[in-house]
């Protein structure tokens, strides 16, 4: 786990104030009226140099979509994303093109992500071709030593993604974001699609190749449980915002924003001793076409008042290193059904 000395001196990348948003017509009539869907509303965080940043929330929330700006796969609406001191936002074409080499992504589905009329080896070997490195023969003998590297025999450079399990094509995803030494990579949900059973091989070998190559990983997830073994910090967001962001053990141990304690009581505990009191958050997520003023947790958060209704809340330092975007956020040690029960003592 990195130092907070450490992270003050070495960001790798700085998203500030990134926005996305979509316009979409709305269904039925002759005059369609538009509607703008904020998928990331105004995010701003830090990714430290060498460390593993997790991502999670509800499916919905922007995580992937972030993700994917941060890397100009879509172009954001708004905002800065700040990599090596510069803002590749500004970058055209060809100054893109120059920075690919730095910056890849492992995609959630490991199947639709591989063209299936290419063998394996010429989907990693393309990345060769299109950056103009090696000569044929040189890239054939780079992706055959890339295949070992994520677990795959090299004599099956020739075969197609339908001969391998979803696993193994995970792996081939993995082998073809290592190709040209990327400093930064943002695996997108890179086992949601895969058995539990797994999951956790192609998790250990991120960890095994983030150690060795010194890479640096954005890590967007829905399994709250794999996110604590890879990340070095966790991020949350809720409806295209960042909630609540810290070091593993703060968020898991002792989350500060309602609404990330809401998520971790759905996660079992090992011990079986131990039986953790779930949180049933009432009505759905609201769309983010239409998000609701003030606080947008605030339609499904036990702790909301009239002053989340109508006044915005800041993404704020609560405790040294944790970042809540939240008016009431839980003390140190608090769990929410408690500050459910001072809301109601108060009451009365």
């Amino acid at each position: 786990m990195l130092s907070e000395d450490k992270r003050q001196q070495e960001p790798l990348v700085e998203v500030k104030h990134l926005k996305k948003y979509f316009e979409v017509k709305e269904s039925g009539g002759v005059k369609r009226k538009k509607k703008v869907i904020k998928a990331v509303n105004d995010v701003s965080l830090t990714i430290y140099q060498g460390e593993t940043l997790g991502l999670v929330g509800e499916s919905g929330c922007g995580k992937s979509t972030l993700g994917r700006n941060i890397l100009r796969l879509q172009e954001p609406t708004d905002g800065e994303v700040i990599f090596h001191d510069q803002d590749i936002l500004t970058y055209n074409k060809k100054q893109l093109r120059q920075i690919r080499n730095k910056m890849q992504i492992i995609y959630q589905d490991p199947f639709g992500s591989l063209n299936p009329r290419f063998t394996i080896g010429q989907s990693i070997s393309e990345m060769f071709k299109i950056h103009g490195l090696y000569t044929p023969k040189e890239r054939e003998e780079r992706t055959k030593e890339l295949l070992e590297l994520v677990g795959l025999d090299p004599n099956r450079y020739h075969s197609y993604p339908h001969e391998f399990s979803g696993g193994q094509r995970q792996r081939v995803g993995i082998a073809r974001a290592l190709a040209l030494n990327p400093e930064f990579i943002v695996a997108d949900e890179p086992v949601s699609a895969l058995d539990v059973s797994v999951q956790s091989q192609i998790i250990n070998l991120l960890m095994k190749l983030k150690k060795d190559f010194g890479l640096t990983l954005l890590f967007i997830a829905h399994g709250l449980n794999v996110v604590r073994h890879i990340s070095d910090r966790v991020g949350v967001m809720y409806l295209g915002k960042l909630v609540e962001i810290s070091e593993t053990d703060n968020i898991f141990d002792s989350p500060a924003h309602p609404y990330t304690a809401a998520l971790l009581s759905t996660v079992p505990d090992p011990n079986p001793e131990k039986r953790r009191e779930r949180i049933v958050l009432e009505g759905e997520v609201p769309s983010p076409a239409s998000p609701p003023s003030g606080c947008s947790f605030r339609t499904r958060c036990p702790l909301a008042t009239e002053r989340c209704k109508q006044v915005v809340p800041e993404l704020q330092e609560v405790r040294s290193g944790h970042f809540v975007s939240c008016h009431y956020p839980l003390a140190k040690g608090q769990t929410l059904l408690d500050a459910i029960k001072e809301k109601q003592t108060s009451k009365v």
